[in-house]
């Protein structure tokens, strides 16, 4: 019975690239020299540092940029909350998602259902195994997701028959 799966994951050593071209931009750009603004990366946990608030969103901007570039989406990252760490100076952490939300993939199964289509959708950890008697009809549960789930970048891997 052919079957694919529906993946959420960034590929992290791409958002490596762009993390260290970010670091190296702002390392150079005139209008951060003398100061303490850098990313650093700890798994999967992206953490900005700035002299204050408006350079904290020019690096955040240069990140955005980067990720661009590389091919990353920037839904992939979840910000946190500014904090201050003495004086100005600032740091935000942001989260790289990873995997399908529990509540996503309830959405993603109860829409596949509710357009009568003739797939099975079972949520496996955070993948959705979708499989059905037909290529065709898998197709067509593929173009409906992508058509009705926009928040967050998706992938369909595993395809089998």
């Amino acid at each position: 019975m052919p079957s694919f799966d529906i993946v959420s994951e960034a590929n992290m050593v791409e958002v490596r690239n762009a993390l260290d071209q970010a670091n190296k931009e702002v390392a150079n750009r005139y209008d951060f020299k003398g100061s303490d603004a850098r990313i650093e990366q700890n798994e999967r946990e992206l953490t900005v540092f700035a002299d204050d608030e408006f350079k904290l969103g020019q690096v955040r901007d240069v990140l955005l940029g980067k990720f661009a570039k590389r091919g990353v989406d920037a839904r992939f990252l979840d910000p946190g909350s500014i904090e201050k760490i003495g004086g100005d100076k600032v740091k935000q952490k942001y989260t790289v998602k990873n995997g399908v939300e529990q509540a996503l993939a309830k959405r993603i199964v109860q829409l596949l259902k509710d357009a009568k289509l003739k797939v099975g959708a079972s949520i496996q950890g955070d993948v959705v195994r979708v499989s059905g008697a037909k290529k065709d009809v898998l197709q067509e549960a593929i173009a409906l997701v992508r058509a009705k789930v926009t928040e967050v970048p998706l992938a369909y891997q595993n395809f089998r028959e």
